[in-house]
């Protein structure tokens, strides 16, 4: 059976005020983005390349900072097999996925966090503790991913850099320091760059 996954009318989005990248006024959009009247579950293959939907997507980034200050973040190559095949081979400082009915099923209080979780222990394992905090909103329509989605974005402060990846298709994974990850952002996908540089450009 297809998957169906969680998606808002793109004209609620544009309602609650359109821009293109990030913005950190993430009250301003998460109740009503997630407000069972303004959401409907769709066949994946439907939604992928029709813009008059965005599908929601937990994308949860994982930083350590170190005695001296130095921040890193946690980073990894999208390989081969990657369920998004537009944004293989690309660098990401992001992992997540889909929000889909099974969600709802079982948590139908706060199926977003049981979605977020779900996708946290797919992607990667996590052993430190953690403080979390969600930091904003991503949009991208100048992607074809990206007009398709919109990313809310979560923040992982970890006690210590022990996380590491659970899917054989996140390769090349481990932390660097983000004034390494500055200076080139060519490599990344959209949705990383513009994390970084809406995030992390002032902590050098």
């Amino acid at each position: 059976m297809e998957e169906h996954v969680l998606v808002v009318p793109t004209a609620l989005f544009h309602k609650l005020g359109y821009f293109q990248g990030f913005c950190r006024d993430m009250e301003r959009y998460r109740t009503a983005l997630l407000a069972p009247p303004n959401v409907s579950f769709r066949p994946r293959s439907d939604v992928e390349k029709d813009p008059s939907f965005k599908q929601l997507i937990p994308y949860m980034i994982f930083s350590h900072t170190a005695m001296d200050g130095t921040v890193r973040l946690f980073q990894y190559v999208r390989g081969k097999g990657a369920g998004e095949s537009r944004l293989r081979s690309k660098r990401s400082v992001g992992v997540g996925g889909h929000l889909c009915a099974d969600d709802v099923t079982k948590n139908m209080h706060d199926f977003y966090r049981e979605g977020m979780l779900r996708e946290l222990h797919e992607e990667v394992v996590l052993d430190s503790a953690f403080t979390e905090e969600c930091v904003g909103i991503i949009n991208d329509d100048e992607t074809e991913v990206g007009k398709v989605h919109l990313g809310i974005v979560h923040r992982f402060e970890l006690a210590e850099p022990s996380l590491q990846s659970n899917e054989p298709d996140l390769i090349e994974s481990g932390f660097v320091p983000v004034a390494e990850m500055l200076r080139d952002l060519s490599d990344f996908e959209s949705w990383s760059a513009i994390c970084l540089e809406a995030l992390f450009r002032t902590d050098g």
